[in-house]
């Protein structure tokens, strides 16, 4: 459904001038950069996947969502949307899509979300019954049907953004991207909207690109994502694979004996304590160390237990940010 290759963007950035002489001597020549924001990248999404877009501020991740969706011009390579060509906004591949902003409202404020959904029935020109059947349905699984006529500006964050959903999805669109929903929500809302998605997908089986900074949307929602760094991609595959290929760390947690363990330390060998109190601390030690470290802590008298385990994909996602290219 969506196939995107060798897509590049890059922009023009003016170059802040310093001084007042030269704020001055900007007004009539100003100096340029070019800033990479999407740098050669291809990937392609099938029908009920859900792809997650992973990556600090600025990577890239909006604007491969604002291309995909038509709103900006890639400077070079091809995409194709359900056989179209975004940029050239034909209403019918507009009828097939939608596009979620987290951080952006689409509705109408002074409207109430009734008034803002008959609104979007006519301009999407769905059928009456249909439009009936899809906006009970989604307003029983989100539990908004009490708030339908409240002004949106008088809606809480959660309430809104739950009414979003419903008015992008309500023309059953083929293609849906969902740049960060859940951003600024409580866990409550968060959870139901997780919960939403999942159900939509199941029913509708739409292709879905996701892109969050809070992993547990990546974990519940994704099985295959995508991290990105300074524009390109760093990788491209299952979720489970993150750990396994680059995670360079264990965590061990050990169960004491005697509370003066805690500080006999393990001598040369380097470790990270991440906690510790009377009865336990966690360790993060380096996968190479794991056996020496495990043999130093058995070999004393003031162990009861130990565990060793994966580091969360959360923080290895974390470091691979943090590294440099």
């Amino acid at each position: 459904m969506i196939k995107v290759e060798n897509l590049h963007k890059e922009f023009q950035v003016h170059r802040k001038a310093a001084g007042l002489k030269a704020s001055l001597k900007s007004l009539f020549s100003r100096d340029t950069v070019t800033k990479i924001a999407v740098d050669h990248v291809s990937f392609q999404v099938v029908e009920g996947e859900i792809l997650g877009l992973v990556g600090a501020n600025g990577a890239g991740k909006t604007t491969i969502i604002k291309m995909l969706a038509g709103i900006i011009h890639p400077s070079a390579g091809s995409v194709q949307v359900l056989g179209h060509d975004p940029w050239q906004r034909h209403n019918d591949f507009r009828r097939r899509i939608a596009l979620i902003m987290g951080q952006k409202a689409q509705l109408w404020w002074d409207l109430p979300a009734a008034d803002c959904f008959l609104l979007l029935r006519e301009i999407y020109q769905v059928p009456i019954k249909e439009h009936e059947e899809m906006l009970n349905s989604l307003l029983d699984i989100l539990d908004v049907r009490a708030e339908l006529g409240i002004q949106i500006r008088r809606l809480s964050l959660g309430e809104r953004m739950k009414m979003e959903l419903i008015a992008a999805l309500l023309h059953k669109p083929q293609v849906v991207f969902l740049d960060e929903p859940t951003i600024g929500l409580d866990l409550a809302a968060q959870r139901a909207i997780r919960d939403f998605i999942l159900h939509y997908r199941q029913e509708v089986r739409p292709a879905m690109i996701l892109t969050s900074h809070y992993m547990e949307d990546i974990e519940r929602l994704c099985k295959r994502i995508i991290i990105m760094r300074d524009g390109g991609f760093i990788f491209d595959g299952p979720l489970h694979e993150v750990v396994s290929r680059f995670a360079s760390h264990k965590i061990m947690t050990i169960r004491l004996k005697a509370e003066q363990f805690a500080d006999q330390g393990l001598g040369s060998i380097p470790v990270e304590v991440l906690a510790r109190s009377s009865e336990d601390m966690r360790l993060r030690v380096a996968e190479k160390d794991v056996a020496a470290v495990t043999q130093h802590l058995l070999c004393g008298s003031g162990v009861s237990d130990l565990s060793v385990e994966d580091e969360d994909v959360a923080s290895v996602i974390e470091q691979m940010f943090a590294e440099k290219r």
